[in-house]
């Protein structure tokens, strides 16, 4: 049990700092209310009406998300392979060779499909 102990600690800290950090910022925060303030916010960009059961997103967001995953697994695979570069020799040259030539695939199928264009 004294092994968990530390991880324990941890978990009731976080979740102590993240009640005090809520807890705060609706003690401190300003309290006026307005238009503005109640819609959402679009990066600067006008909000458009939409129906009342929520609209459809086109599906391009889903795409570019996806995209994005694809390319951010990539770099969660390449930091450690070119850290233990030294150590995988040869099969490892070829496994990450293989794994990039599948990461290429997918990027140009996009590039061919039009993912990268967004209008």
């Amino acid at each position: 049990m004294d092994l968990y102990v530390p991880i324990i600690v941890l978990g009731v800290l976080a979740f102590l700092f993240a009640a005090g950090s809520v807890l705060m910022a609706s003690m401190t925060g300003p309290k006026r209310w307005n238009r503005a303030r109640l819609e959402a916010y679009e990066c600067g960009i006008e909000p458009t009406p939409q129906p009342v059961g929520g609209g459809r997103f086109p599906i391009k967001y889903y795409l570019t998300a996806m995209l994005f995953i694809v390319f951010d697994i990539e770099i969660i695979f390449l930091y450690p392979w070119a850290v233990a570069f030294d150590h995988l020799g040869i099969f490892g040259l070829v496994e990450m060779v293989l794994f990039i030539a599948t990461v290429l695939v997918a990027y140009a199928y996009i590039w061919r499909r039009g993912g990268l264009e967004w209008d």
